[in-house]
């Protein structure tokens, strides 16, 4: 048999193999497996809003500009070394600027709903005390054209930028830091829950906690088990006072907020392995 032959044989031989198992599979439902008919027949809920989401270091730029201060995403991009080619987001998207047009551009794409964050060092530069009041102007302007474009703002708290003054006295490990998340997102609630009524508290927990305090690959970049387990509990305070502060401003009759964390969630199916026939080797 030459080569030619051999390689059309084998060809064939895999073929008959996969159609075989294509058939097997048909026959039997996949535990957990929704049916093809059941997807075909699927159709999105009234009422279901169309969106793109953000995160406020990713598109804002400014990162100096109006009074703000400094993150632990500005320390740690600044720092030679820790990203690759130099880059920051001390520009990104220029969002801050651009946010009219940016609106308009998500119009044109009929989308309903935009979820971004809000810079927590561009409402209080050092991450406590009276609120930059440029910032929350800022923020404003920018839900209020949301909602002129017939889009409903989702706000997320915290996407990861905590003011750079605040991880110097301990970071998420220091309990501190659930009170001053929850004055943060009180501030937060007054200036705008008269506009927002969907919010996250925190944008994936674990990512923050774990890579930046337990393996160091974001900031603040710690490598240290001890600290990531430290800062998940105190995340978890943070959004148990947060809900506290909520209940207060529920009172007022416009105020009806949704609440609830943006997590990543990961489907997993359970692996089916076929029993190996006696006398078999693996």
């Amino acid at each position: 048999m030459n080569r030619r032959e051999f390689v059309a044989g084998s060809l064939a031989a895999v073929g008959a193999s996969v159609l075989r198992c294509g058939a097997q599979a048909a026959k039997e439902q996949i535990p957990g497996a929704v049916p093809a008919s059941v997807v075909q027949q699927a159709r999105f809920p009234e009422g279901f809003l169309w969106g793109t989401a953000t995160a406020a270091y990713q598109v804002e730029g400014a990162w100096k500009e109006d009074g703000k201060g400094e993150s632990i995403w500005d320390k740690f991009t600044h720092t030679v070394g820790k990203v690759k080619g130099g880059t920051t987001g001390d520009v990104a998207c220029d969002e801050y600027h651009l946010y009219p047009q940016d609106m308009a551009l998500a119009k044109g794409l009929n989308l309903k709903s935009y979820r971004f964050s809000i810079s927590w060092p561009r409402i209080q530069p050092t991450g406590r005390g009276a609120p930059n009041m440029k910032g929350i102007e800022y923020y404003s302007r920018l839900v209020d054209t949301m909602l002129a474009n017939g889009m409903r703002p989702f706000c997320t708290i915290y996407h990861w930028d905590l003011p750079q003054e605040l991880e110097e006295r301990g970071g998420w490990p220091n309990r501190d830091l659930a009170n001053y998340y929850a004055e943060y997102a009180a501030i937060l609630a007054k200036h705008l829950g008269d506009r927002i009524t969907v919010w996250a508290p925190f944008n994936m927990p674990w990512s923050f906690t774990y890579m930046g305090y337990g393996v160091g690959a974001f900031p603040p970049g710690r490598l240290n088990f001890g600290d990531f387990l430290k800062a998940a509990h105190t995340v978890t305070l943070a959004q148990r006072r947060r809900f506290a502060q909520s209940r207060r401003y529920q009172r007022k009759p416009r105020w009806e907020a949704r609440m609830g964390c943006a997590r990543r969630i990961r489907r997993r199916s359970r692996c089916r392995i076929a029993p190996r026939r006696r006398g078999t080797t693996r």
